[in-house]
């Protein structure tokens, strides 16, 4: 059981894939999977949610501009420009804008293709 409060669903987020890479080609056993780089744009009280997890989709983020508050595990976390966080298997959190600006990260993930 948690106390962490109830994420709200994603809202006012804009995002951009800017590129992918299929993996199989690249790496034996990979077959199916691609390399993911997204621009994620938080608009001041965005939220990406509910809470989720990076379960067989291992990532990083990196912030360029803004605050992203990433609540996990009963905590909450504020990172700004230059600072991220890494996606593993056992990540599951939801991620907001707390701030007067727009938050932008760029997000970088494994992923089946298609």
């Amino acid at each position: 059981m948690s106390n962490e409060q109830p994420a709200p669903e994603t809202n006012s987020i804009t995002v951009e894939l800017l590129s992918t890479v299929p993996l199989g080609p690249e790496i034996e056993g990979m077959q199916g999977r691609q390399l993911r780089m997204r621009r994620f744009t938080f608009a001041p009280g965005a939220v990406f949610g509910p809470v989720h997890d990076h379960a067989g989709r291992p990532g990083m983020v990196y912030v360029l501009q803004g605050t992203i508050t990433d609540h996990r595990d009963g905590v909450t976390t504020d990172y700004g420009p230059g600072l991220g966080w890494p996606e593993d298997r056992n990540t599951r959190h939801w991620l907001e804008n707390r701030g007067p600006m727009p938050a932008v990260e760029i997000s970088v993930d494994i992923v089946t293709e298609g």
